[in-house]
């Protein structure tokens, strides 16, 4: 029988889904990404060298698995071709390999320059994008004027449209923004080099995944990118990526149906991230968020930016728990509290009775007014890293991990020791 999982970030994205996924991925046969673009970054280490991924998937290491786009991704064809190329160098083959939509939407110049001028024009209101397009991109999806995979089949049609995009995006640059503008032939000629390639890769992703899934006993593994407070619709709005980074994303960005997923794991780390603007209720600016900052190298993959930190907040975490259906749990990164002799977890907010009461759209004069609610646990005087045995940690440690277990009402089955793939204890099998 198939088993078939869906690997979620339960927090604000940089979990480490990567490197769990890339543990995960040699009982899987198929690894499906159907959300979001170049936004997001994975970092695997091959023959002991970073690679930093963004739209490839993190399964790609394992040369028995085929990796798929689906209709939910945005594709910049610069950077996808850039990963192959990269992959290629360490003699990483993709070939009948990696698969992606017809209608997978294209990230293109304007999308960019429209991402940048956004940002700038907002000045210290701004939203934090990555300004690699992405936002934009999907709008032109909602406003269906965006370009497809699919529309490189047909030049003409393709250089009609791409002729209608550029000058509505370039009106607004140059008259509302004061931006630069982008030229057509330098977009068209890039997507006729690249046009081979990607059209080479085009499957029928909804048809392929649902028919192995009725008549191959081979796993799925699905792949989200950012996490799930950056959703669209159940995030921190507005201050959240243009995709569906919660459980629903799956199914319309990838076609497969609803009887397909047999488990949810939420992965989630000993405290929290962000980058970018917006709500962080238990955000640290003292030294120990240089601390935090410090030893879990909390630098952005994909922008380089130096990451917010903050307490584990276990009211956020309970709601996604419950908003994904998460079934079971990993915990990431907790071998960077061996140096403290103690630490905090949010448990509750002053004037909030109902954990549950505070919307994820509230306005930000809201989430300003929030004041979390702290226990204190002590920390242990051991290290942790690269520890796979539950039974090897402290006491101290197994009793945070059962406090958060018995908070949000799922067992946490993963526990990430460290950086290497090895640093793993797999507390119970949630494949077999």
């Amino acid at each position: 029988m198939n088993k078939n999982l869906v690997v979620l970030g339960m927090q604000w994205g940089d979990e480490g889904k990567g490197k769990v996924i890339d543990c995960l991925s040699k009982k899987f046969h198929y690894i499906v990404r159907y959300q979001g673009g170049h936004n997001a970054g994975h970092t695997l280490l091959v023959n002991d060298q970073k690679i930093v991924l963004h739209l490839i998937p993190s399964g790609v290491l394992h040369k028995h698995t085929k990796l798929f786009l689906g209709n939910g991704v945005v594709i910049s064809p610069i950077d996808f071709i850039k990963e192959i190329d990269i992959l290629s160098s360490y003699n990483i083959s993709l070939e009948n390999r990696l698969f992606i939509s017809r209608n997978c939407f294209l990230v293109l110049g304007y999308h960019i320059n429209m991402d940048l001028a956004r940002e700038k024009k907002l000045g210290k209101y701004l939203i934090g994008t990555t300004g690699r397009g992405i936002g934009p991109t999907y709008e032109d999806k909602v406003a269906r004027r965006g370009i497809t995979v699919g529309d490189l089949f047909n030049e003409d049609l393709l250089s009609q449209k791409l002729k209608n995009n550029i000058d509505y995006y370039n009106f607004q640059l140059n008259h509302y923004y004061n931006y630069s503008t982008v030229k057509f032939d330098d977009i068209f000629l890039n997507l006729i080099k690249y046009k081979d390639i990607l059209l080479s890769k085009v499957k029928d992703i909804p048809y392929l995944l649902n028919y192995y899934n009725d008549t191959e006993p081979k796993n799925i593994l699905f792949e989200g990118a950012q996490g799930a407070l950056l959703d669209l619709d159940h995030g921190t709005f507005p201050y959240v990526t243009s995709s569906n980074t919660t459980i629903g994303g799956v199914f319309t960005g990838s076609g497969v149906n609803l009887n397909s997923i047999n488990c949810v794991l939420g992965i989630f780390k000993a405290y929290c991230t962000r980058v970018g603007s917006g709500p962080f209720p238990t955000e640290l600016t003292d030294e120990l968020n240089s601390y935090f900052v410090d030893k879990g190298k909390e630098i952005g993959s994909t922008t380089g930016r130096r990451r917010r930190t903050g307490w584990l907040d276990l009211v956020l975490l309970s709601r996604m728990v419950s908003l994904n259906s998460v079934s079971s749990l990993c915990l990431t990164k907790i071998d960077v509290f061996d140096g403290l002799s103690e630490f905090k977890v949010c448990i509750g907010y002053q004037n909030y009775d109902d954990l549950n009461v505070l919307s994820m759209s509230s306005s930000v004069l809201d989430w300003n007014s929030i004041r979390p609610v702290y226990k204190v646990f002590s920390g242990w005087k051991t290290s942790l890293l690269g520890i796979t045995k539950f039974s090897d940690l402290p006491t101290e440690a197994k009793y945070y991990i059962h406090y958060i277990e018995n908070f949000v009402g799922v067992p946490i089955n993963i526990i990430s020791t460290g950086p290497d793939r090895s640093s793993i204890i797999m507390v119970r099998d949630i494949i077999n």
